[in-house]
């Protein structure tokens, strides 16, 4: 077969190869130019998990080179179990074959390995044998020798220009956004660049360790802490098998486990399909390995246009009833005012601790967890002062930064509450090293919502978690009371300043 190979390769001044199956079995033949080959598309024989591919590819050379560092990369990308090269004479016979695998760890510097050159008629040594045992070496590597196939396992990916602080600030908040929607994390990844790379976000190099760190790891997902444009997730699903989402659609995936109203879903609907209306593509399968949905299963223009239209057609029915929603949010708000109950709105990053204040304030049971985004709907509850005042208090959607701008228009309904408020409580968790950016997070969605100009009191929450209380006293006693949400005890000066507060501004609406 080598033989036959080369004297067509030859015949035609193309490289030729051949894309061989574990079993032996021929997947397909590669035409190529001169110089080089492309290997197709492997979309519909995938890697199992963090495993090697099960295919091998045997090309020839015509002008004596070695084997290239496009072969290598394509070894490495497409996790393909052997790359080998036939270095073809000009009587179009062969003279050795050039193999190379992959290793299970770095090997000075490298993540591969070359095999003895060899003449094909004299190749003796198992293949199978070979790739048996270096899969066997990648699973002993393994963290998670045992997971269950339906859960994902990511490694996580930030690439920034921003100060190093900064930048490991942002990806612990990746961390966590990703532990919210339960996803194993296996690693994380940080690259500073002076500018990210256009087409690939990341360099090509960096991008080669990932891969090789996802296969000895077990990974089956990718998750890059910037939104990534179409473009950059069509390269990227280019060079790899993986699935690769952005913070973007991490966030979406949150809200849609967790939105549980029928406004709610109806909003995180909206936001998700006008993330993917711009990211449909005719010529790839990006997006299903993105979202194995919609613009996946059709090649041709006339299906792209189709689920185009549809999905315009769908926001448009969204659009009405996200209007009759907020309509209907409106009227209950009407009916509130005419019963003259002061309204006290929680706001702030998300899981600062608003559900739990809720709860300690109100004697509640809403759902609150230590996780990102625990709460979506909105929930009002009765509170009695000590004077006998009675306020509503509603718990909103968290902040975060870098919101999603079509999920902040998604929820704007919601957040119309916030503008009926008589007090905005601003919670802040301030047993995070990062509380100074996140409230400045918030104030700056308070001002794009026109609400900058309401009366604000800020409470400084989860004060039992940090070591030096005296020292965050010092810091931020000026601007707010420091409490515990889990204490009720600590809410006491919070209680009288709220009810002072509300008092002068139901005194100057009477005066107007």
């Amino acid at each position: 077969m080598a033989r036959t190979l080369c004297q067509l390769s030859v015949e035609l001044n193309r490289q030729l190869g051949l894309l061989v199956h574990r079993s032996g079995k021929i997947e397909s033949v590669i035409v190529g130019d001169y110089s080089q080959i492309m290997i197709p598309q492997l979309g519909n024989v995938r890697a199992s998990g963090g495993r090697l591919r099960g295919l091998r590819v045997v090309h020839t050379h015509l002008a004596g080179e070695d084997i290239s560092d496009e072969d290598l990369m394509d070894l490495l990308f497409l996790r393909l179990d052997l790359i080998s090269v036939i270095k073809t004479d000009a009587d179009g016979l062969p003279e050795k074959m050039y193999s190379a695998h992959l290793l299970p760890s770095v090997h000075e510097g490298k993540n591969w390995s070359f095999l003895k050159p060899v003449h094909p008629a004299n190749q003796l040594e198992s293949f199978e044998e070979l790739i048996a045992a270096l899969e066997g070496e990648f699973a002993l590597g393994r963290k998670t020798s045992r997971v269950d196939s339906r859960e994902d396992r990511a490694i996580l990916v930030s690439v920034t220009t921003d100060q190093k602080r900064q930048a490991e600030e942002s990806l612990a908040e990746l961390v966590e956004l990703a532990r919210s929607d339960n996803i194993i994390i296996l690693d994380t990844v940080l690259q500073r660049r002076n500018r990210a790379n256009p087409r690939l976000i990341i360099g090509k190099g960096k991008l080669a360790d990932i891969m090789i760190r996802a296969l000895q790891l077990d990974a089956n997902l990718l998750i890059f802490n910037q939104e990534l444009n179409p473009s950059q997730i069509r390269s990227i699903t280019n060079f790899s098998d993986l699935r690769v989402i952005d913070r973007t659609q991490l966030i979406l995936d949150i809200f849609a486990h967790r939105a549980m109203s029928r406004e709610g879903k109806l909003q995180v609907e909206m936001a998700q399909l006008k993330y993917m209306l711009p990211r449909l593509s005719s010529r790839d399968d990006a997006l299903s390995r993105l979202t194995g949905g919609i613009g996946a299963r059709g090649p041709g223009e006339t299906k792209l246009e189709i689920d185009r239209r549809r999905i315009n057609d769908r926001l448009a029915r969204l659009t009405k009833e996200l209007k009759k929603v907020s309509d209907e949010r409106y009227r209950r708000r009407a009916q509130r005012r005419k019963k003259d109950l002061p309204v006290l709105s929680l706001v702030g990053y998300t899981n600062a601790g608003k559900s739990t204040l809720l709860n300690t304030l109100t004697n509640s049971d809403i759902v609150a967890e230590d996780k990102l985004f625990a709460t979506l709907d909105p929930t009002s509850r009765r509170l009695r002062f000590p004077t006998e005042m009675e306020v509503i208090v509603t718990d909103t959607v968290g902040f975060i930064r870098n919101l999603p701008a079509d999920l902040l228009q998604a929820f704007m309904a919601t957040l119309e509450e916030l503008k009926e408020a008589d007090l905005l409580v601003h919670v802040v968790d301030v047993s995070n090293p990062a509380f100074r950016e996140q409230m400045a997070v918030v104030e700056q969605l308070l001002r794009e919502l026109e609400l900058g100009t309401m009366p604000v009191l800020t409470l400084f929450n989860k004060i039992d978690q940090v070591e030096d209380r005296e020292l965050i006293q010092q810091l931020v006693g000026k601007e707010g009371i420091t409490i515990s949400a889990l204490h009720q005890d600590t809410l006491r000066e919070f209680l009288v300043q709220a009810e002072g507060i509300i008092g002068k501004v139901l005194d100057k609406n009477l005066r107007k």
